[in-house]
């Protein structure tokens, strides 16, 4: 029996009203960590943190939807951390979180990350290193962390457990996004799971076999 710990370890923490799955990540050598995400419900993620033994050294943002990076800016002020991402072409909806915050009742606040991530950089947590992976479509600028090691993607809005996001906001685009899912994610591998932005975790297997969007069946039909 293999009792070795594994080197990251991950916690999905529901924020918001729209329920968007923040991840508390860690470094299990460290117990330095991530946010990934953290869109608002801040006194419930540093009580997860905290209650996880985790010192978190970075905030990592997959987008620029006010669900994903709404008080991204206020945690990182409260935290005295980074924030790395999103690439630089979701600039226009971090611009605009204060508006979208009053359309959906969620407190937003304009930021400007430590570090804009492009196709191919990595990004460290403790020991950890993730690659990261752009990934336009639901947002221009949406990009996907990805650690090799563990076989784990946090994905974002990018592609759901049945489902893929959604393009018809702002400079979004739906070929864009099947490119990026068909083209950049599955070449990661089948026994890759992923932590979406809402609902359950999946494998790009399962989604290969049976996501009515991009299925291989269904990307062949189309």
């Amino acid at each position: 029996m293999n009792t070795q710990t594994p080197p990251l370890k991950a916690a999905i923490i529901p924020v918001t009203p729209l329920q968007q799955n923040c991840t508390l990540l860690w470094c299990t050598e460290t117990n330095k960590g991530a946010f990934v995400d953290p869109g608002g419900d801040l006194d419930k993620l540093k009580a997860a943190a905290a209650q996880a033994g985790v010192e978190i050294e970075k905030i990592l943002i997959t987008h620029g939807h006010i669900d994903h990076c709404g008080e991204a800016g206020v945690l990182a002020k409260e935290l005295g951390v980074p924030i790395e991402g999103p690439h630089e072409d979701d600039r226009f909806w971090i611009a605009r979180l204060p508006d979208d915050g009053r359309k959906y009742g969620i407190h937003g606040e304009i930021f400007e990350p430590d570090r804009w991530l492009v196709d191919g950089d990595q990004v460290t947590v403790g020991n950890l290193t993730f690659d990261v992976i752009h990934c336009p479509g639901h947002t221009p600028g949406h990009v996907v962390f990805h650690h090799p090691e563990s076989q784990l993607a946090i994905v974002g809005d990018v592609i759901f457990q049945g489902s893929i996001g959604r393009t018809d906001f702002p400079m979004g685009n739906h070929q864009d996004l099947l490119d990026a899912i068909t083209q950049k994610l599955w070449p990661l591998g089948g026994n890759t799971a992923f932590v979406p932005g809402h609902g359950a975790m999946s494998s790009f297997a399962h989604e290969r076999r049976s996501n009515p969007y991009v299925s291989d069946q269904a990307m062949a039909a189309g």
